[in-house]
């Protein structure tokens, strides 16, 4: 008897939900990335809102996907290789507590997974300064406005996009195109 597969949700951040959106939609196994907010104090925060800082959230992608064709481990490490997890509450340009590198895991397997890759990245040196990547719960996740969902996608020359998005895709899809769902 073949038993269906259930899906896995992780949830993390680390700067622009924008950025992060594009590398993991097209990634085998993944089966939805909904970019929103999470980690703060406030229920059901605006975009307007979670930029000032004030409300505690930080931009987030929820990212469902197939535990038998791509593991909870492998996507932290394309986490971990796709965005700077030593910088403090920041990403390039994007400064402030909402652009900080987060992991709000959804379980204690996920918490002991996070942590065991921490340690594998800091003892492999793929950083030169030590990693500040919070590992706390996940209490509330909330979806940003439809606006924001698959970004790059919908506005691909927007100069942001271009600028600042497009080549960390295209590093992403050299080094991972092992990882796609179609080849670049």
């Amino acid at each position: 008897m073949n038993q269906s597969t259930t899906n896995q949700i992780m949830t993390i951040g680390g700067g622009c939900f924008w950025c992060l959106d594009p590398l993991f939609a097209d990634v085998i196994g993944v089966e939805k990335v909904q970019v929103g907010y999470a980690g703060g104090k406030s229920s059901f925060p605006s975009y307007k809102e979670v930029c000032t800082g004030t409300t505690g959230h930080a931009e987030v992608i929820q990212i469902s996907f197939n535990p038998e064709i791509i593991s909870f481990k492998e996507l932290m490490w394309i986490f971990f290789t796709y965005h700077d997890p030593t910088t403090l509450n920041r990403q390039g340009a994007d400064v402030g507590t909402q652009y900080r590198s987060i992991i709000l895991y959804h379980n204690e397997r996920q918490k002991q997974e996070a942590q065991e890759v921490v340690a594998e990245i800091e003892n492999a040196g793929l950083w030169s300064d030590p990693i500040v990547t919070e590992i706390v719960p996940l209490e509330e996740f909330y979806p940003a406005e439809e606006y924001h969902q698959s970004y790059f996608a919908k506005n691909p020359d927007q100069m942001y996009c271009q600028v600042v998005i497009s080549p960390k895709v295209s590093k992403f899809r050299k080094q991972y195109s092992n990882k796609l769902k179609s080849q670049p």
